[in-house]
């Protein structure tokens, strides 16, 4: 692949509503050259006996087992609430 060039990247920057200066899309195009560079480096290696993955660890979303738990009071579940009244959370109507 081709090296971008700055006007690809004022482009970009323009579509994506992005102000960017001439010495930023200077950089910013040396930068994204860079990384398509070593994409390209990348795209070179053989992955035909490498099997396709997700995610790099074997265990996902490993939490603790949900066990129900009875409260002893009333108090003790409202007490962190941000608003109560007579014994009941309070929240703010969502309906006119």
């Amino acid at each position: 692949m081709t090296d971008i060039s700055k006007d690809q990247v004022t482009h970009v920057a323009h579509l994506a509503r992005l102000a960017v200066s001439d010495e930023e899309a200077e950089k910013l195009t040396t930068e994204l050259s860079s990384i398509i560079r070593f994409a390209d480096q990348l795209s070179e290696l053989d992955t035909t006996d490498i099997e396709p993955t997700v995610y790099d660890q074997a265990h996902l979303n490993v939490l603790r087992k949900d066990e129900p738990k009875q409260w002893t009071k009333k108090e003790e579940a409202l007490k962190n609430a941000p608003d109560k009244q007579a014994g009941h959370f309070k929240v703010p109507s969502i309906l006119e």
